[in-house]
């Protein structure tokens, strides 16, 4: 009897918490990703000679675009957040593997990741996510991303920004910004593509 009455109290106490407590946020009602327009077709087989690999890292982002929220510039000093919806995963993850996607695809070059070891030392492509999201005052999608080429020593043999945009049909809600943001996506990443194909070896 003496454990029951020790043990009444604690459970009060942890069933009022329940009822006012909640773990977790609400799910947001649509999750974006990225999807290549142009991909690796299966069974695709690739060799490579020494040196001519190369490893595409995840880009650095600022913390405005390092999260799962859909950022929209409002002014030239104001960012809101699309209601109702989040990235799938960080949108320096999912370029980076749109990037890779492209880039094997368009190319006869064998594309790694950071986390692939490999004997071989290629090229490391670098950069940075300077803006990917949403502009109100054109109604656009805005994806630019800074890039970076090193060679095997870590030497970086050339820089260039690459932009791109897509209009937003309609109102920008969860709705209508995941296809301009994909397309304004691959066109950057195949312009990156075509840019390494004159940088290469």
């Amino acid at each position: 009897m003496m454990f029951h009455k020790k043990l009444g109290p604690a459970l009060l106490c942890t069933l009022a918490l329940s009822a006012c407590v909640s773990f977790g946020g609400k799910p947001p009602e649509r999750l974006l990703s990225l999807d290549a327009a142009q991909k690796v077709a299966p069974g695709t087989l690739r060799t490579a000679n020494a040196g001519t690999t190369i490893t595409i890292a995840d880009p650095e982002a600022p913390r405005m675009l390092d999260t799962v929220r859909v950022p929209v510039r409002t002014s030239s000093t104001s960012v809101a957040y699309v209601a109702k919806v989040q990235w799938a995963d960080t949108p320096r993850h999912l370029f980076q593997k749109l990037l890779a996607e492209t880039v094997a695809a368009t190319s006869n070059r064998i594309v790694l990741d950071p986390g692939q070891y490999s004997a071989d030392a290629g090229q490391r492509l670098m950069g940075e996510l300077v803006d990917f999201g949403l502009d109100a005052t054109g109604s656009q999608a805005v994806v630019t991303y800074d890039a970076m080429l090193a060679g095997p020593g870590g030497l970086v043999i050339a820089k260039q920004r690459f932009t791109a945009s897509a209009p937003v049909n309609g109102k920008i809600e969860a709705g209508s910004i995941g296809a301009p943001l994909n397309t304004a996506a691959n066109k950057v990443a195949a312009d990156v593509a075509a840019w390494l194909a004159t940088q290469a070896r």
